[in-house]
C-alpha cells in the first residue's frame, strides 16, 4: 500500500511535467506574456469581476498546490489585476492554501515510504519540530531564497500538524506577497523579475528571515526572566556545579565536573555509590553467582561427574554478599572522590532557591545544579501488606535465613532475578504478575523462554494474577489472589498462597520529595519523575536532573550515560549544548540465561509500524556453549528489509550480555552484519553466536540467481560430462 501511493505520486507527477512540457504551458506562466495580455485581462475584470477573482484564485490555488513554476508571476498578476489591498487578500489566501495542499499531498503520497527508509533522521527532525518548529517554518517563509515547493514537500513529511502549517505559511508568506504585488501594479516598469528582488530587498527579506530566531531567543530571555523572577541570584557561588545524591548518575556527574577542573561540591544523606553499589547491582549479582554455583552442583552428572555433596549456610552466602559490597565501596568513597577534588558534604540536601542547597547546617550557592536523587522500590498499597511484613529490593540484604516459602511480588527484572536466585537456594519461590507474561518489555518468545528456565529451576510462576489483600493469622501468612480481568465472578474465586516472606519486586519509583523541587514549583512528568528537555534541563535552566529520578531508563549504565549531558550542558551550556542521545540503550536481566536487548524489540516495531526482517540463531548448534552444557537460548536480530542494518538484537542466553557489546558497537556505529560476518572471532567462544547469526543473515539473503549462473561456470570449468565425452568419441 505504501510503495503504490509513491508509485501513483509519481505518476501524477510525471504526467503533470509531461504536460506542462508538451502544451508549452509555461509560455502562459511567464513575465511577456503577462504583459502583453495585461489589457485583455483588465476588460475582462471589468466585465465580470467575481468570476475573474474565483477563476484566478482558484488556478493559483492548482499552481502552487502541484509545486508548478509560474507562481511569482502569478502574483503579479494578482497585482496588476486587482491592486494592492484586493491583490494582497486573494494571493494570500490561495498561495496559503495551495502550499497546505501540496503538504497535505507530500504527507498522503510520500510520508510513509520516506520514513521507513529515514526512520531514524525523521526521528531527530520530529523532535525539533516539536521543540520550534513554527520558528523554523516562518523562517523559511519570509527568505524567498528558499523554494516554497520544497518547504512544502519537505515539511509535508514532518508531524506537524496541518492547521499550525497553514497559519503559519500564511503569516510568513505575507511580506513576499505584498513586495510581489505592489510590483505587479507597476507591471510596465518591470522587465525581468530580478528587478523586483534587489540586492538590498533580498537583504531585508533575509534579516526578516533571522527574526523569528532572534525572536525565540528574546522570548527564551524573557521566559527565564519570569522564571527567576522572586529569586535572588546570589553575587558570589561557592562552587560551579552541586550534586544532589551520590549513586551512579551523581558519581559519575561529580567525577566529570572535576575533571574538566570545575569547583564541584557532592551532598548524600546516605551511603556513598547509592542503591547500586548497596542494594542493587552488586549485592543482587553477588548473591546470583553464589545461587548459580548451587545450581552447577546440582546439575554435576551433566558435566559427567557422579555427585558433587554441597553444604551451604544462607547466612555465610549473605556474609559473602555483603563482603563484596565492601570491597566495592572503595571505588565509590568519599576518601577516593575528595582526592579526586570533589568536596563531599555527607548531609541531607534541600534546594532553597534555583541557586542554593541547604545542606549539613551550611547554605551552598552553586551555578548549575544537578540532581540525581535515584528512585526507591515502589510498595503496592495493597490491603494487610504491613501486617504481614514485606521485603523490597532495599531491605532483603539484612536477612540471615532462607525463607522456606517465598512469595515474589512483580514479573520484571528484578523479580524475575531474585526469585530464580532463592528457588536455587531451596526455597519454595510462588512468583505473581499481574500482566500476561513476564519481563513485559521483552517480546513472548525471550519471556516464555524465560518463564520456562524459572519454572526448571522450581519457580511457580503465575501470571495474569493480581494481589488483593494480606492476612495474617498467628505465624500463618497468606496472600489472596485473584484473575486479572475476571470481575466479580473471579473476585469470588480468589486464589490462597501461604508464605514466610513476601518480596515486593514492583518495580521503583523516582525519589521526588522532600529536597525541595516542590517549594521551587519544579514539575514532574506524567511517569512522576522529574521533568527534562532534551537537555536534561528543568524547569530551571541551571538546575539539571539525571539518573533513575529522571528517567525514562532505569539502569546504572543510562544514569552514568546522562551524567555527562547534565554536567557539560550545566557548565558549559552558554557555548554549545548536547541533547541527551538515547538512540542505542543496551540492558539486560541477570537470570540464567540471561537476557540482553538493544534497539527495537518485534512488539516495538510493530506497534510503531516499522518494516523488519528477523534472523535468528539458535545457540545449541554453538560448539561452546555444548562444551560448557549451556546449548540453550538464541540471538535474534532484527533488521530493515533487505539490508544488513540493524534495527534492535535480543539474546537470551549464557552470557547475553557480554555477546550484546558486539552489537551495541554495530549499531552506535552504524556497522551491519556484513562486516560482523567478516570479522574474525575466537573459537571456541560464546561471540561466535553472533557471527553465526550475521551468517545466518547472510544465507537468506544470498542472490541465488548469480550463484545459479556461477555453478554453470564451475561445470563448465570441470570440462564436460562422461556421458558427452563417450557420445563424442562414438561420433569420432
Amino acid at each position: 500500500m505504501k510503495n503504490k501511493k509513491l508509485i501513483v505520486a509519481v505518476l501524477v507527477v510525471a504526467g503533470l511535467a509531461a504536460a506542462y512540457l508538451a502544451f508549452d504551458l509555461g509560455r502562459f506562466l511567464n513575465l511577456e506574456f503577462l504583459k502583453s495580455s495585461q489589457r485583455s485581462f483588465q476588460a475582462f475584470y471589468e466585465a465580470h469581476p467575481l468570476t475573474t477573482v474565483a477563476a484566478f484564485f482558484i488556478l493559483y490555488v492548482l499552481v502552487s498546490a502541484s509545486s508548478l513554476p509560474g507562481a511569482a508571476v502569478m502574483t503579479l498578476a494578482g497585482g496588476a489585476l486587482f491592486g494592492l489591498t484586493l491583490g494582497t487578500l486573494v494571493v494570500s489566501f490561495a498561495s496559503a492554501l495551495g502550499a497546505t495542499l501540496a503538504f497535505l499531498a507530500a504527507r498522503y503520497f510520500m510520508h510513509d515510504w520516506i520514513r521507513q527508509h529515514f526512520r531514524r533522521q525523521f526521528e531527530t527532525i520530529d523532535e525539533g519540530i516539536a521543540r520550534g518548529g513554527r520558528f523554523y517554518l516562518l523562517t523559511l517563509r519570509l527568505v524567498p531564497i528558499f523554494p516554497f515547493f520544497i518547504v512544502n514537500l519537505l515539511m509535508g513529511l514532518t508531524k506537524m500538524r496541518t492547521g499550525t502549517y497553514y497559519w503559519v505559511s500564511q503569516l510568513g508568506m505575507l511580506p513576499g506577497t505584498i513586495v510581489y504585488v505592489n510590483a505587479g501594479t507597476q507591471l510596465a516598469q518591470i522587465e525581468s523579475l530580478r528587478d523586483i528582488l534587489s540586492p538590498a530587498i533580498l537583504g531585508s527579506f533575509v534579516l526578516l528571515g533571522l527574526f523569528p530566531l532572534i525572536a525565540q531567543q528574546a522570548i527564551q530571555f524573557f521566559r527565564k526572566r519570569k522564571i527567576y523572577r522572586g529569586w535572588h541570584k546570589p553575587a558570589r557561588f561557592d562552587c560551579n556545579m552541586l550534586v544532589i545524591g551520590a549513586g551512579s548518575g551523581g558519581l559519575v556527574a561529580a567525577y566529570i565536573a572535576a575533571a574538566v577542573k570545575a569547583k564541584v561540591i557532592l551532598v548524600e544523606a546516605g551511603k556513598m555509590g547509592g542503591d547500586c553499589l548497596n542494594t542493587g547491582c552488586v549485592p543482587s549479582k553477588a548473591l546470583i553467582r553464589s545461587a548459580r554455583f548451587v545450581q552447577q552442583a546440582k546439575d554435576a552428572q551433566s558435566l559427567g561427574i557422579g555427585k558433587a555433596d554441597l553444604e551451604f549456610d544462607f547466612a555465610q552466602v549473605m556474609e559473602r554478599v555483603s563482603r563484596v559490597i565492601k570491597t566495592v565501596e572503595p571505588h565509590d568513597s568519599v576518601e577516593r572522590y575528595t582526592k579526586l577534588g570533589v568536596e563531599v558534604v555527607q548531609a541531607k540536601a534541600k534546594l532553597v532557591s534555583p541557586w542554593e542547597v541547604e545542606a549539613g547546617g551550611r547554605r551552598i550557592a552553586a551555578r548549575a545544579i544537578v540532581i540525581a536523587a535515584g528512585a526507591r522500590p515502589f510498595v503496592p498499597p495493597i490491603p494487610g501488606l504491613d501486617d504481614v511484613g514485606y521485603v523490597t529490593s532495599d531491605t532483603l540484604w539484612s536477612i540471615r535465613t532462607l525463607p522456606k516459602r517465598l512469595v515474589v511480588l512483580g514479573g520484571g527484572p528484578i523479580g524475575c532475578e531474585l526469585a530464580q536466585a532463592f528457588a536455587r537456594f531451596g526455597s519454595q519461590v510462588i512468583q505473581v504478575e499481574r500482566s500476561e507474561r513476564l519481563l513485559g518489555k521483552e517480546d513472548p518468545d525471550i519471556a516464555a523462554f524465560v518463564q520456562r528456565a524459572l519454572e526448571q529451576d522450581g519457580v511457580t510462576v503465575h501470571t495474569g494474577r493480581e494481589a488483593v489483600r494480606c492476612e495474617r493469622a498467628g505465624e500463618t501468612r497468606r496472600l489472596y489472589v485473584k484473575h486479572v480481568g475476571a470481575g466479580q465472578a473471579g473476585a469470588a474465586r480468589e486464589e490462597t498462597i501461604e508464605f514466610d516472606l513476601l518480596l515486593c519486586a514492583l518495580g521503583r519509583a523516582a525519589r521526588t520529595e522532600g529536597y525541595g523541587l516542590e517549594e521551587l514549583g519544579i514539575p514532574l512528568s506524567k511517569n512522576k519523575t522529574i521533568e527534562t528537555d532534551a537537555y536534561l534541563q528543568t524547569l530551571y535552566p541551571n538546575i539539571f536532573a539525571c539518573g533513575d529520578v529522571a528517567g525514562p531508563y532505569q539502569f546504572t549504565h543510562t544514569a552514568a550515560h546522562q551524567a555527562w549531558f547534565a554536567v557539560v550542558n550545566g557548565l558549559f551550556g552558554g557555548f554549545k549544548r548536547f541533547r541527551a542521545d538515547y538512540s542505542v540503550v543496551p540492558w539486560c536481566t541477570f537470570t540464567s540465561p540471561e537476557v540482553a536487548r538493544v534497539g527495537l524489540s518485534e512488539d516495538e516495531a510493530k506497534a510503531r509500524e516499522i518494516d523488519y526482517e528477523v534472523t535468528r540463531y539458535d545457540v545449541a548448534d554453538l560448539d561452546r556453549a555444548i562444551a560448557e552444557e549451556a546449548a540453550y537460548g538464541f540471538v535474534k536480530v532484527l533488521t530493515e528489509p533487505g539490508k544488513d542494518k540493524i534495527l534492535g538484537v535480543a539474546i537470551v542466553a549464557e552470557h547475553a550480555g557480554e555477546l550484546l557489546a558486539e552489537y551495541v558497537l554495530a549499531m552506535k556505529h552504524g556497522i551491519g552484519l556484513n562486516k560482523i560476518l567478516g570479522t574474525i572471532h575466537v573459537y571456541p567462544t560464546m561471540a561466535e553466536a553472533n557471527k553465526h547469526a550475521a551468517g545466518e543473515w547472510r544465507r537468506a539473503h544470498a542472490p541465488q540467481r548469480l550463484l545459479g549462473w556461477v555453478e554453470r561456470y564451475h561445470a563448465w570449468r570441470r570440462g564436460p560430462a562422461p556421458e558427452a565425452v563417450v557420445r563424442l568419441q562414438e561420433k569420432a
